[in-house]
């Protein structure tokens, strides 16, 4: 097979002879400039067009953004409902940010007396400032509900299975980082907004104080205290606290979360590819395409394969049977499944370009530390913590959290049940446990939340409880032992860890939506319930 390769081009040797005289040094130094754009060009891409099984895959093998991409995909993996590309879209979605940060940063100064400022400079006087800032804010918005939803669709597919453990361990890390990327940007613009989300965020971090308090350690082991002074760097949300959250947004956070989507796009790679059901590696029937898209005698018969084994970028076809199955439902990644993502990143553009030119990011009055916001409520993607906050500030902010992220991170070290992967909710057993589970979480949490409406809770009908009973028995931490409780039912019920894994996942999935919910819609001034915010308070 010949290519239109850089090493299959032969250049004549320096001095050689031209139309029978030598050439001058002059000569050649001219010639060699003449070349200097084709010359580059072959030293930059060392391949040729993508005419052929290997030149596509030399595009990919010898390209550095590209190698971290196998140089073959799996058929199955460019369906749309294989991933509904919701990875991509994330990576897009955090390079966008990177893009749009960094103008930002150019004209952002973060001290308290002149950081509003310059947000109002960005967003009257720089030209395009407004725009640049309103792409970057939903942006992160975006890129926080992409992570959440390709989380799920990794764990209703089983992709945390096999070799994949410890990429899923790497993904709720990406997770953890997505969050705290999106809340240290939150205070940058210190307006009223800002500064009183993250004060809630510093009480939060403060609140194993409730916890010691409670037990009477507090004086020689406030974990609590410590924990505010290390996010602050002082006891109150100050300069010291814009700092700190402007380098960790700026520097270390981003820094973190790119070598974590190295590892985990190259695990990916290294772990077989994308997910897939077993079925999908069937050789297919006799005169469909094979891996080079043409009738092959080779599928119908294992006497017509080859003697011999060639290895070669994973192009040319083995004698094996596993090797002949995987090229046969293989296409090369360059350029179909490049013109795929290509395809996505100009779709989440375009999404993003329209959410920026038609809705502007908020900007409130600038920050006030004597006139709280009420409600002050913290960013979207936390508001259902402060509604668990509000009940217990230690078991909703850091307790509750804590179990569920080292939970799900412990899900593939604990379910390793033998089944296909790749196929959604395993099955259609495992739709209807998704659904019971949905119906009853629902319901258990909806009626939880009317209950603490209608009756209060323990400190309403004993005012002289210990402060350790209301810590420890919460309606959040009644909601975690009915949630672990029907899983531990549902692995009982139907033999198989899975079932009671997706069981557990869908309880905390469907808690965040109406937790989420309720605390956006129904919780006004003094985190009072009203049904719509027409009802609250005027003054």
């Amino acid at each position: 097979m010949v290519t239109d390769t850089k090493e299959s081009r032969q250049e004549p040797e320096q001095g050689a002879p031209a139309n029978g005289q030598p050439q001058s040094a002059i000569q050649r130094y001219l010639k060699n400039l003449r070349s200097v754009p084709r010359s580059f060009r072959d030293s930059l891409i060392r391949h040729g067009r993508p005419t052929s099984d290997r030149a596509a895959s030399q595009a990919v093998f010898t390209n550095f953004f590209l190698h971290i991409m196998p140089t073959r995909i799996h058929r199955y993996s460019m369906r749309i409902r294989a991933t509904w590309g919701l990875g991509i879209i994330t990576l897009v979605l955090f390079l966008l940010l990177t893009a749009t940060g960094i103008p930002l940063m150019i004209y952002y100064k973060p001290s308290i007396d002149q950081a509003y400022d310059s947000m109002k400079e960005i967003h009257y006087i720089v030209p395009t400032g407004r725009f640049v800032r309103n792409i970057h804010r939903w942006g992160a918005h975006a890129m926080v509900a992409m992570v959440m939803l390709h989380m799920a669709r990794a764990f209703y597919t089983a992709a945390y299975k096999g070799a994949r453990q410890f990429n899923w361990v790497v993904g709720m890390l990406l997770f953890v980082l997505t969050l705290a990327l999106s809340f240290t940007g939150y205070l940058l613009p210190w307006d009223q907004l800002a500064f009183w989300a993250v004060t809630i965020g510093s009480e939060i971090a403060q609140s194993p104080r409730e916890l010691t308090d409670a037990l009477g350690i507090t004086d020689w082991c406030d974990i609590g205290g410590f924990q505010k002074r290390l996010l602050l760097g002082a006891n109150q949300v100050g300069q010291e606290a814009l700092i700190r959250f402007y380098l960790l947004h700026v520097m270390v956070l981003p820094l973190m979360t790119a070598v974590l989507l190295g590892v985990h796009f190259w695990r990916i790679r290294k772990d077989g590819g994308l997910t897939r059901p077993a079925y999908t590696d069937a050789l297919p029937a006799t005169g469909s395409s094979g891996a080079n898209g043409s009738a092959n005698a080779l599928e119908s018969s294992p006497a017509m394969r080859p003697s011999r084994t060639y290895g070669l970028m994973a192009v040319v076809r083995g004698k094996t049977p596993a090797v002949d199955r995987a090229m046969a439902n293989t296409v090369p990644t360059y350029p179909g499944a490049l013109y795929a993502i290509a395809a996505l990143t100009m779709l989440t553009l375009a999404a993003m370009l329209a959410l920026g030119y038609y809705y502007d990011a908020p900007l409130k009055e600038m920050a006030n530390p004597a006139v709280p916001e009420n409600p002050a409520k913290a960013p979207w993607y936390f508001l259902g913590l402060q509604e668990l906050v509000s009940y217990s500030a230690f078991m909703g902010g850091v307790g509750i959290p804590a179990i569920v992220v080292l939970g799900l991170m412990c899900v593939p070290y604990l379910d390793r049940d033998e089944e296909d992967v790749g196929i959604w909710f395993g099955g259609s057993l495992g739709k209807w446990i998704c659904l019971l589970t949905a119906i009853v979480t629902a319901v258990v949490v909806i009626g939880m939340l009317i209950f603490t409406v209608q009756y209060g809770w323990l400190r309403s009908w004993f005012p002289g409880i210990p402060q350790i009973v209301i810590t420890l028995v919460n309606p959040g931490t009644v909601l975690l032992v009915v949630f672990m409780a029907w899983s531990l039912g549902i692995t009982k019920a139907t033999n198989s860890t899975r079932m009671g894994a997706l069981a557990v996942f869908t309880c905390f999935l469907i808690a965040f939506v109406i937790l989420t919910y309720f605390a956006t819609v129904h919780r006004g001034p003094n985190w009072d319930f009203y049904w719509s915010q027409d009802q609250w308070p005027t003054h």
